[in-house]
């Protein structure tokens, strides 16, 4: 009977120690800051499981050539999180400096910007709509690209601007043409985000 209890003891000690060599190397993984390279307007990361998982598991850029490209708003977003390190000649660029270049690149960067990181955060997939005249499409949760089509369109408006109602009848117009929900996504002035969503009705 002993011996039982000293065998079972033995293989306790061994699943414990294989679960928590399992969590450490997750917790590795976690932890693993990608590194990446800035090349013109886009940023690359290196080819390697951690950079093609935030493709895979979290719908982040787009793959290519064993890479994954990210967008300036893609990018700014991973550098908060601390999940990449974006370089740009031989020299790491900090939170406001990438801020920065990003500004210089895209027109009204931070209030779309807001709405990304917003979007983000509440466990949605966002992506550029440029070819449906939109800033973003967004997919509902759960849902990857390529599984099934993005649920929203969204137009980033800060809280100061105008919007006519010919803008707003165009807007709505492609959200309509496209079978999509449409979404005024708002930024005020503490780049907190409200938003307003649209609906398409004949009178």
């Amino acid at each position: 009977m002993p011996k039982k209890k000293t065998e079972k003891r033995k293989k306790t000690s061994e699943t414990r120690k294989k679960q928590e060599k399992t969590e450490e190397k997750k917790k590795k993984t976690s932890e693993t800051i990608i590194k990446t390279q800035l090349i013109e307007e886009r940023v690359v990361t290196e080819d390697s499981d951690a950079a093609r998982d935030l493709y895979n598991q979290s719908g982040f850029g787009k793959l290519v050539e064993n890479k994954i490209q990210l967008s300036l708003l893609e990018s700014l977003f991973l550098i908060e999180k601390k999940k990449i390190e974006v370089i740009d000649k031989r020299k790491p660029l900090t939170f406001e400096k990438f801020l920065k270049v990003a500004k210089k690149a895209e027109p009204n960067f931070w209030i779309r910007y807001c709405v990304f990181k917003d979007i983000r955060n509440r466990g949605y997939i966002i992506k550029t709509a440029l070819k449906f005249g939109a800033d973003f499409r967004i997919y509902d949760r759960g849902v990857k690209p390529g599984q099934d089509h993005a649920k929203w369109i969204v137009y980033p408006v800060s809280e100061g601007n105008t919007l006519t109602w010919h803008d707003f009848a165009a807007k709505n117009r492609v959200a309509h043409s496209t079978k999509k929900r449409l979404l005024l996504a708002v930024v005020d002035d503490e780049s907190d985000v409200t938003y307003y969503e649209v609906a398409w009705k004949r009178p």
